[in-house]
């Protein structure tokens, strides 16, 4: 059975997925690892320990699915953005650890860049916002504060790359310092029209080139797994950013195509075509892919924690046993009963870009049990997705007809439904909902030819179901101006 490895790098996990020439999921393998918190927003990861589990994860996929290293015909790379890891390129050791993309260690940072002025720059060549959530400040603030790691940098010692560039490089055994235009596009360092490093910017944050990587299409052949780890040396050849991975295995190929992913955040991408369209609504602009010589952009929202808020009613809480059991828990009662929960453990992404937001349940009353909480916590999750989507029907100039959606919690029938309701559109749940892992793959088997063009990718998507709004359109409109009024009282809350 010939097979395309996916390795899906996440925010609280890596998995490895094998998919064979019809899309189908031959063997999943999934491990979790340490979300390490030193202070109150920061949160950081062990890269060490991630780059133990993908190799595990690939491992038993491979063994339970008896697939030999031989029948893969190429490994696809998709991974949480933004998260940012520094290595010795002589040891291979990270000199810190991995910050990830919900660490709001420099919100100071960001905020004396604007003071400076160089807010508009940033937005103009980056597409991005000057927000804690980019890697480019992350990178700044290791060389000032880690021990020895400036000197170092200076003298080209050490590395810079997300999580995408730290596994090739231990895939190569260090003989690949690469990433993906996509990832690339989430620094704050990267110039989306120019489509290189930016050397403006990286004298801004005082980051030396030396340190970051090859920048490469997010379909082409890269290289080979290193021989100490594969005997046949796999093929690497596909690379991109989790959402811009969802897109692509979506099939949102044209402009205008649009998905919403429920992952540890939200994440609604629409693809804008081959030129880039800066946003008047609080969006990004964003690198979507780039295959051969074309460059697909794409308009995105962000909302910091989805499914991430019901990891926390299991683990800190204590309110559920497992994430599958929210949808239960939730269907107990008929409503929130006029809680909300605003979930802004990590600030206030897009539409309001508040890095000083703290997480917020308002609406209690004696009456409130479990129930209404977790109700509350899938409300949350489907009004963050409204927000973006608002944002983005300002930005296009017409409404959305259809929401494509993906990600783990998309299995959750109750959370598609009030979804639904909320936006006033249908909400179409594909087959495979493990769209990211597949648009990795897709953009890997392409590059090898294990798959003809992007109609053959299309050709594989199959719709599960379509969920259709229950409730008026006035309904929806009162509750969502609750929700508005809940995010107000949790604004600028930390120090």
């Amino acid at each position: 059975m010939k097979c395309v490895l996916a390795l899906d790098a996440g925010t609280t996990s890596s998995r490895s997925i094998l998919f064979d020439h019809d899309g189908r999921i031959r063997e999943v393998a999934q491990q979790e690892f340490r979300q390490i918190y030193p202070q109150p927003g920061w949160v950081e990861h062990d890269p060490n320990e991630i780059w133990e589990a993908q190799q595990a994860t690939a491992k038993k996929a491979m063994h339970h699915g008896g697939i030999h290293a031989e029948d893969v015909q190429a490994i696809g790379i998709t991974n949480q953005r933004e998260t940012t890891v520094v290595w010795n390129r002589k040891t291979g050791e990270p000199v810190y650890n991995a910050i990830v993309w919900q660490d709001r260690r420099t919100a100071g940072l960001c905020d004396q860049l604007k003071a400076d002025g160089t807010e508009e720059l940033f937005r103009q060549k980056t597409g991005l916002r000057l927000d804690p959530y980019f890697s480019g400040t992350k990178v700044k603030w290791i060389l000032d504060n880690v021990d020895g790691a400036r000197a170092g940098a200076e003298r080209g010692e050490l590395a810079f790359g997300t999580i995408d560039t730290w596994l090739v490089w231990k895939l190569t055994h260090g003989e690949k310092h690469i990433t993906d235009v996509s990832n690339a596009s989430r620094t704050l360092l990267f110039n989306i029209h120019t489509l290189d490093w930016d050397d403006e910017l990286l004298q801004l944050l005082t980051i030396p080139e030396s340190m970051m990587p090859a920048v490469k299409s997010s379909s082409e052949i890269y290289g080979s797994v290193n021989t100490l780890l594969c005997e046949c040396g796999c093929t690497i050849s596909g690379m991109a950013g989790d959402q811009h991975a969802a897109l692509f295995g979506q099939g949102c190929f044209e402009p205008g195509a649009s998905k919403n992913t429920y992952g540890t955040g939200i994440f609604l991408l629409k693809n804008t075509g081959t030129k880039p369209v800066a946003s008047s609504n609080q969006l990004l602009t964003t690198v979507a892919w780039k295959r051969g010589e074309e460059v697909n952009y794409a308009l995105e929202g962000s909302a910091f924690i989805g499914g991430a808020v019901v990891q926390w009613l299991r683990d800190e809480l204590g309110m559920i046993e497992s994430s599958s059991d929210i949808q239960q828990l939730a269907a107990q009662v008929p409503d929130s009963g006029g809680v909300y929960f605003v979930p802004a453990f990590a600030g206030l992404g897009a539409p309001h870009w508040d890095p000083l937001a703290r997480g917020t349940i308002i609406g209690l009353t004696r009456g409130t049990g479990k129930a209404h909480i977790a109700r509350a916590a899938q409300e949350a999750i489907c009004f963050q997705s409204l927000e973006l989507l608002r944002a983005m029907e300002r930005d296009a100039g017409h409404p959305m007809e259809t929401l494509k959606v993906d990600g783990g919690a998309t299995a959750d029938d109750l959370l598609l439904q009030i979804q639904a309701d909320l936006l006033q559109v249908p909400v179409e749940r594909p087959q495979l909902l493990e769209t990211t892992a597949f648009g990795a793959a897709a953009l890997a088997g392409l590059a090898v030819g294990f798959w003809e063009s992007p109609a053959e990718i299309s050709n594989l998507r199959k719709i599960d179901r379509t969920f259709e709004p229950s409730i008026s359109k006035d309904e929806a409109e009162t509750r969502f101006a609750k929700w508005l009024k809940a995010v107000e009282r949790c604004k600028d809350w930390a120090d």
